[in-house]
This record gives C-alpha cells, sequence and structure tokens, in this order.
C-alpha cells in the first residue's frame, strides 16, 4: 500500500467521513483494502442467500397445507432475490458477476457455514426460519448502517423482508412447541441440530477474527461477531424457555453479575471444516448450483444475443 502523503491525506478525509457517518459511494476515493474487503464480504453475503435457498426449497413438495407451501414458496423467491441485490452491491465496487458465480461453482469463495446441513424434517423449515433468519438478522440490521451506500441501502430493504422469514418460523416453531408431543419433539429434534450452526453463524471469536479490526475501523460493522452471538443468545434461550423448548448446551448458565445467558465452548474444529468444504452438505449445495448454473445457460445466451440485435437495430 502506498503511504505517501497524498494517499495519507486522502485517507484522513476517508476515515473523517465515516467518523461523521456519511456514506461512502461507489465513485467516491476509497483504499484498496476498503474496496477488497467489502467485495469479499458481500459476495460471500450474495452466495449464502443464493444457496441457502437450498436447504428449505427442499420442502416446498413436501409442505403439510397449501398456505405453509405458498409461504415457503415466497420466502425462498425472497432468497433469491436477495442475492441479486448484493451482487449488484458488489458490482458498484468493480466485481464482475462473473467473477463471483465462477469463485462460487468453483469452490474458492466461502458462504454461510449454516447451509451446509441437512433439513430433515418439517420442523427445521420453522427453526431455520426463527433461529438462522434470527441470527441472520442480527448480523444484517448492523450492516445497514455500514458506511459504504450500496450495500447499507440493500440491507434495509433484505432487512424488511427477513423479519418476515423471522416472524414465520417463529410462529410455526411455537405452534408446533404447544401442540402434540410428537410435534413437540419434532421441533427440539430440530431445535438440537441447528443450535450450534446458528451460533456458528455469527463467525469466530473477535480475538481469532483477522479482518474485524479493519471492517470495525472502517465501518463495514460497526460490532463484532461475539457482540452479536451474545446479544443472539440473550433473547433466544428466555424465548425457548418460556414455551418448554430447550437449549442443547449443557454447560449454559445465567450469569446474575452481567445479565448474559452464558454458552458452552463451539466446537470450531467443526466450523472451519464446513468452511473449507467439507461439512454433511457442501458437495451437494454446489453441485445444486452448478446444475442450476447450466441448466440456465440457454437463457443467459438468448439474452445475449438479444442484447446484440438490439445494440446492432436489428430489434427493437
Amino acid at each position: 500500500m502506498d503511504h505517501d502523503p497524498e494517499y495519507e491525506e486522502k485517507l484522513k478525509e476517508f476515515e473523517a467521513r465515516i467518523a461523521r457517518g456519511e456514506k461512502i459511494e461507489p465513485g467516491d476515493w476509497m483504499p484498496e483494502e476498503y474496496r477488497r474487503q467489502l467485495i469479499r464480504m458481500i459476495s460471500q453475503h450474495a452466495h449464502s442467500e443464493v444457496v441457502g435457498m437450498l436447504p428449505e426449497g427442499a420442502w416446498i413438495t413436501r409442505a403439510p397445507n397449501l398456505r405453509r407451501k405458498l409461504i415457503l414458496i415466497a420466502k425462498v423467491q425472497d432468497e433469491g432475490g436477495h442475492g441479486q441485490y448484493l451482487y449488484h452491491a458488489a458490482e458498484t465496487l468493480g466485481a464482475t458477476r462473473e467473477e463471483m458465480i465462477e469463485a462460487l461453482l468453483t469452490g474458492r469463495a466461502k458462504y454461510s457455514n449454516v447451509f451446509n446441513y441437512p433439513t430433515l424434517t418439517w420442523a427445521d423449515v420453522g427453526v431455520i426460519g426463527w433461529l438462522v433468519d434470527g441470527a441472520a438478522i442480527k448480523n444484517q440490521t448492523m450492516l445497514a448502517r455500514c458506511s459504504y451506500g450500496p450495500y447499507s441501502r440493500a440491507m434495509v430493504r433484505i432487512c424488511a423482508e427477513e423479519s418476515f422469514h423471522h416472524k414465520q418460523g417463529k410462529e410455526m416453531v411455537i405452534q408446533y412447541a404447544l401442540g402434540t408431543p410428537k410435534q413437540k419433539a419434532m421441533v427440539q429434534d430440530a431445535i438440537n441440530r441447528w443450535w450450534w450452526p446458528a451460533l456458528m453463524m455469527f463467525g469466530p471469536h473477535d480475538t481469532d477474527s483477522p479482518n474485524t479490526p479493519v471492517l470495525v475501523r472502517w465501518g463495514i460493522k460497526t460490532r463484532t461477531n461475539d457482540e452479536l452471538r451474545q446479544e443472539f443468545v440473550n433473547e433466544m434461550v428466555p424465548e425457548l424457555h418460556a414455551v418448554g423448548l430447550s437449549v442443547p448446551d449443557p454447560d449454559l448458565y445465567y450469569d446474575e453479575t452481567t445479565g448474559n445467558w452464558v454458552h458452552g465452548e463451539i466446537d470450531w474444529d467443526e466450523f472451519w471444516r464446513v468452511i473449507r468444504g467439507n461439512g454433511p452438505c457442501n458437495k451437494e449445495r454446489l453441485a445444486a448450483r452448478r446444475k442450476a448454473h447450466e441448466d440456465g445457460l440457454w437463457v443467459r445466451e438468448a439474452l445475449e444475443a438479444y442484447a446484440r440485435k438490439r445494440v446492432a437495430g436489428v430489434v427493437s
């Protein structure tokens, strides 16, 4: 990185703008590391949205009634739209859609660990909505206040839609928790399987996250992984207990001094194993995305041919 006086002056003004709460826009000067971190983060977020369509999408044809099917179809469609918003935001930084998709399909790009776990029962759909979407909203509401304008604005719309997903999931879990013994057992089993992956979603502990200092310094993130995770645990534990459900953590306890629910140690070996492509469904998820990409080739080719003809004046 060039540290000449001109660069230092630009950096000083850039950071002063962030401190004043101003948004950085695509045409503004920014450090290359700021641009790189944003492209990395936004593209990973976009990949997570489009891969995240798959675990729940598998249950569309098996929904228990028409109302639940319509709700789930709408949710999966929303996730695809969120991916589009985010790819557009990354493109404003100079990344191309083709580069980002290629990185995903070849396994070079990362996406959220949580979408590499199987959905074994219908209750998983509700638990994903309450736990996984609830954890995602913690991150997303923070990012709606981030310093980069296009990312911030995309997140405002995404958060509005995610709040519906969260409420739908919560309504499902409560209904089954207060339902028959079989329904309650089914939803408890789903919570037992999704609780730890949901906690892992926030990312490594702050002391182990190499990107956190620069992300906080430049206002891309305004809160740390551990802060968000603790807030999530504090909210979820009492709500689950209130409907007679338990948390699969024998070391969980309430600390009266801090007012926090203190959770046990997360299995970070599992987290990194999944992130690096060796989770229960990594291969399955990427195979599905590759197939969708290949099946859509004729659409992309047709659109490109139409665009070329329109530029040539052959069609209007």
